[in-house]
Parts: C-alpha cells; sequence; structure tokens
C-alpha cells in the first residue's frame, strides 16, 4: 500500500496545521471527503460578502487542528486520552460535515427529504469504514455520543466544540466581519475535564462570554442576513420547481447526479448505497450550472427565478420581530399575481414567508460549565456577571416577508 507523504499544509487561520498520521491523509485524499473542496463553507453568502468563498473543506481540516490542540491541552492537565481515543477524535471531526450537500445549510431537506446532514454524515463515515476495515470504529461510536466517555462527544459536539470554535473564526475571516473572532487558542487552553464532563476553568470565562456574544452578532450579521436569507430561499424554490417539472416529464438539462435527485423524492427510507454514492459527486457546481442553463427554459417561473439568482436580482425582503398581517400579506400576493399573472400554486414561488430563530446560549442542553478553584462547577450564565448572557439565552425570532422587487 502506498504512503502518503503529505503531512502538513497551510492555512490562512492557523498557519502550518499537521496532518497526524497517514490514516487521516488518506481520508483526506479519498473522494468522499475532497467533494468538500466544492461545497460553499456559507452557503450564498459571498452575495452579501464577496470574501466568503472558503468552503468545507477548509473548515474540516481546521476543526481537526482545533482538536489536535484540545487533546494536548488535556493530556497536558492529566486527563488520561489513549492514542486511539485520539485518533478517533480526529477521524469524527473531521469527518463531521461530510454529509453536507451543495451550498451547505441553503439546501438542506431539499436535494433529500427528512434527512439532515448529520444523517448522511454518519452514512458517509459508515461507508468509509467498511473501505478502511473498521478503523473508524471507535469515531462512528463517539460521534453517535455512544462512548462511555461522554467528555469525547463533548469536544465533537456541545455549545463549545471544535466546530464552532473553528467555524466562528473561519467565517469571520473570510467575511470581514470582526465581531466574529473568538479567542480559540485561549478557550482551548482553558478546558478540563471534571466528572466526565467538559468545563472551562474560571480563568476563562470572559473569553466564554466573548464567545457567546460573538455567536449572537455573527449569526444576525452573517448567517441570517436578510440578502443571504432571501437568496437561499429562492435558491429552495427554484430547486422545487426543478423537481415539479422533472417529475411532470419535462426535460432539464442538469448532471446525471443532480437528475437522479430530481427524479425522485428522497427520504431517509430511499436514502440508499446509490444515493449514497450519487450525492458524492453531487456539488454546487452542478447546481450552478444547471441553473445558468435553466435561465433559458421557456417555463417562465424556473427561467425567471434563475436568472434572478444567477444575476443577483434578488427578491425585496423584509425582516421583523412581529408576524406579518394577514391584509399586508393578501395586499401583495394580489398586486404579484395581477402583475405575473399567474395562478395561486404558482404565486407561491414569488411570494413567500416564514421565520427565523437564533438562540446564541441554550442552558438546558450541553451547557457551558465553570470550574472554580474549589472544584465548584456553575452554568456560564449563573457564573458571569455578564448582564447580557441570561438574555442571550432566550430565542430570538424574526418574521421574513419576500416578493419580486418590480
Amino acid at each position: 500500500m502506498k504512503t502518503n507523504k503529505l503531512k502538513i499544509l497551510n492555512d490562512p487561520i492557523y498557519g502550518f496545521i499537521t496532518i497526524p498520521n497517514t490514516l487521516i491523509c488518506d481520508l483526506i485524499d479519498h473522494p468522499y471527503f475532497q467533494r468538500l473542496r466544492r461545497i460553499s463553507q456559507m452557503g450564498l453568502s459571498y452575495l452579501v460578502y464577496p470574501g466568503a468563498h472558503h468552503t468545507r473543506f477548509h473548515h474540516a481540516i481546521g476543526s481537526m487542528h482545533l482538536m489536535q490542540k484540545a487533546v494536548r491541552i488535556l493530556k497536558f492537565k492529566g486527563i488520561n486520552i489513549t492514542t486511539e481515543e485520539a485518533n478517533a477524535l480526529y477521524i469524527a471531526i473531521l469527518l463531521h460535515d461530510i454529509g453536507h450537500g451543495a451550498f451547505s445549510h441553503a439546501l438542506e431537506n431539499n436535494i433529500v427529504s427528512g434527512i439532515n446532514h448529520e444523517l448522511i454524515s454518519l452514512k458517509f463515515m459508515e461507508a468509509l469504514n467498511k473501505e478502511f476495515q473498521g478503523k473508524l470504529s471507535l469515531a462512528i461510536t463517539i460521534f453517535k455520543g455512544n462512548y462511555h466517555r461522554n467528555f469525547l462527544y463533548q469536544l465533537i459536539s456541545s455549545q463549545l466544540d471544535m466546530d464552532r470554535l473553528d467555524y466562528l473564526n473561519r467565517d469571520s475571516f473570510y467575511t470581514g466581519v470582526a465581531e466574529g473572532n473568538i479567542s480559540s487558542e485561549r478557550l482551548i487552553t482553558m478546558l478540563n475535564v471534571k466528572n466526565d464532563n467538559l468545563v472551562v476553568e474560571e480563568k476563562g470565562i470572559y473569553s466564554v462570554e466573548k464567545f457567546i456574544v460573538a455567536r449572537r452578532l455573527m449569526y444576525w450579521q452573517v448567517y441570517l442576513h436578510k440578502t443571504g436569507l432571501v437568496a437561499e430561499k429562492l435558491l429552495g424554490k427554484i430547486l422545487k420547481r426543478a423537481k415539479e417539472l422533472t417529475l411532470q416529464g419535462k426535460k432539464l438539462p442538469a448532471s446525471k447526479a443532480f437528475l437522479y435527485f430530481l427524479k425522485r423524492d428522497t427520504e431517509l427510507e430511499e436514502f440508499t448505497d446509490e444515493a449514497l454514492k450519487t450525492f458524492a459527486k453531487l456539488d454546487d457546481y452542478d447546481v450552478f450550472s444547471a441553473i445558468k442553463e435553466w435561465i433559458s427554459c421557456n417555463d417562465f417561473i424556473i427561467s425567471t427565478l434563475s436568472e434572478s439568482l444567477i444575476n443577483r436580482k434578488l427578491p425585496k425582503v423584509i425582516l421583523q420581530k412581529e408576524p406579518f398581517a394577514e391584509n399586508q400579506i393578501e395586499i401583495i400576493k394580489k398586486q404579484v399575481k395581477e402583475a405575473f399573472d399567474l395562478s395561486d400554486k404558482e404565486l407561491d414561488y414569488f411570494v413567500y414567508t416564514g421565520k427565523i430563530q437564533n438562540q446564541a446560549y441554550d442552558a438546558t442542553k450541553n451547557n457551558i460549565q465553570i470550574l472554580y478553584k474549589k472544584g465548584v462547577i456553575k452554568d456560564v450564565t449563573e457564573a458571569s456577571d455578564h448582564l447580557n448572557l441570561q438574555a442571550l439565552s432566550n430565542p430570538v425570532i424574526k418574521y421574513y416577508i419576500c416578493y419580486p422587487k418590480k
């Protein structure tokens, strides 16, 4: 078997990243993982922040790098982590997002129904485990939360995991939004384990506060930015129309992998090995190449929506704290219906409402615990003298309506 010699990558956030062993090198080289180079980390956010062209590949490698730091720190503090456990953590965090589809969250539940990216990630990991003769078994057990050492799972999935520490810094860097810039180095250095749970030593409480505030700011300023929101909703509407037309027998130009999912409603039960292998061939390029072609389609709806997205002539979006009045929605619908001569069913592609929600911190699950020198543990909202933290643990809901500008 050929040994992969690639050991170091250069990352704009952390500098040089060392690949710990040949198994992880081989996983990175696998076509399933290389596909992440063609999956945008932030969906269509680059339509708002032009620099946001980084990929899931960047994020996965960065998260693994932070996991290596976390393991070194915890071992330095006397926490016993075996070589097998450490390696399983690196594999699990490396592959935690491998199930993301084209444009990441933007098309979740649009290409396949009722199966989220975490479930698809698990299916990819199980397929790779067969290919690598069971070497991913421990990583899968930890990833599923079934391992007897809970803090290992919390390093992968909690409210202060390596995934969040990487994407906040990375997305902040590529968007230029400084509010998301957190000190992941200090947060990781302050980590410890108490009663099999991941905790942060009290010296790190201000870094935790900044982390929670940064999450809130990044969500409203970047992830849920109204222009990015309307672009992603528009993309979903285009796919919905494409699937509708395809199921009616209309031939739309698209790649084989894309057509596979347009021709069927793929849910969890139908997500077979064949579906997984086809999903592995589908990425941002398939979707955008098809949408560019659909501008020329003789179907008014898909043609208009596709041209709107490709040329960034996005619908108008209004975001507010209160639900929209029914009469307000009806007036807009009536105007659009008359302007475009649409049926009620067709109108849903041009006027749509909904709500978005953000909760910077949830004290009820996988909460962030602060460890005091005397061994006392408190939830961060109780330990902090930052008055806003309690407020930030409450969900914030905003309502939107989207419709054509003209």
